[in-house]
């Protein structure tokens, strides 16, 4: 699989979600389905938030400065919850329409030509959401991410659409039409909570995963046979940033170079795996750290 950046991804998205966009936007006209125009709807949601995204992506890659010393990263964040937020807009203005097309039914013609460019555009928007997915776990990306799971809610909404527009087709019940265009606006209101959720935690310095953790916790023990000791273990994450604090305690009789010594071999041993480490030092008796709670 190709091994693309984040913006290489977010470019993709975009051109992806133009043409999805098209394509949904000519079986709605095709068929005047309500059910196909709350999958073209979603592809405009689509469209905004890789921009958005791509926009947000960059920023976040710039260098730390004296005005945000900590960089740019959280910015993805911002992208998350600009996309969910217009997830929520979008699954209002669906569900709107849908009651509407309930209350004044309207037959659906070409139903044919429509299911081949919808589905057309959902395999489109399955690789390419695929490729987003992949590229947030490994850039551990939300901007990546929140876009990726979108697309995939994209596919699995797809699916549900035609099988309610085939279905109002096959029984003559054109209720089906819009009852089935009311469960995707459902389920995108779900997945655009979901999002704001995640994002709203990011900003809030979520603590990184156990996994993660027990990551440091096995580096930093190496350096017991010194008689340093690690204690108050803190991390937290910051897009595709990741930090850790930790009191270090050192022999009492050790100098301030020696310790720091130490320190920077720990900061670097957790720079290898993608950590910042900031370290404050603190002496401990011969008997073993003040603190009895160490890494």
């Amino acid at each position: 699989m190709l091994n693309l950046s984040p913006r290489q991804l977010l470019l993709l998205s975009l051109v992806a979600a133009f043409a999805t966009m098209a394509l949904k936007g000519v079986a709605w006209y095709l068929t005047d389905s309500v059910g196909f125009l709350s999958d073209a709807v979603e592809s405009l949601v689509n469209v905004a938030g890789a921009g958005f995204a791509l926009f947000m992506v960059t920023l976040a890659q710039r260098p730390a400065d004296n005005n945000h010393p900590y960089g740019h990263s959280k910015a993805e964040y911002l992208s998350a919850a600009f996309e969910g937020g217009m997830i929520l807009l979008a699954a209002l203005a669906i569900a709107v329409t849908a009651i509407e097309r309930l209350i004044n039914p309207q037959p659906i013609a070409d139903l044919g030509i429509g299911t081949v460019l919808i589905v057309l555009a959902s395999l489109l928007n399955l690789v390419v959401g695929l490729l987003l997915l992949r590229g947030g776990k490994v850039h551990n990306s939300p901007a990546l991410e929140g876009d990726g799971k979108h697309l995939m809610t994209d596919v699995w909404t797809t699916v549900g659409v035609v099988v309610g527009v085939s279905l109002a087709m096959l029984t003559g019940y054109t209720w089906l039409d819009p009852v089935v265009a009311i469960g995707v606006a459902l389920h995108i209101l779900h997945e655009g909570w979901q999002i704001l959720y995640k994002a709203s935690n990011g900003l809030m310095d979520q603590a990184l995963s156990d996994k993660r953790i027990a990551e440091i916790e096995q580096v930093l023990s190496q350096f017991s046979c010194h008689n340093v000791f690690f204690i108050n273990l803190r991390t937290r994450a910051a897009a595709t940033l990741q930090f850790a604090q930790a009191d270090m305690q050192v022999p009492k009789e050790w100098t301030v170079q020696r310790a720091h010594q130490v320190a920077d071999e720990a900061e670097q041993a957790l720079q290898a795996i993608g950590i910042e480490l900031a370290v404050h030092i603190e002496p401990h008796n011969a008997h073993g750290p003040i603190d009895q709670t160490t890494l």
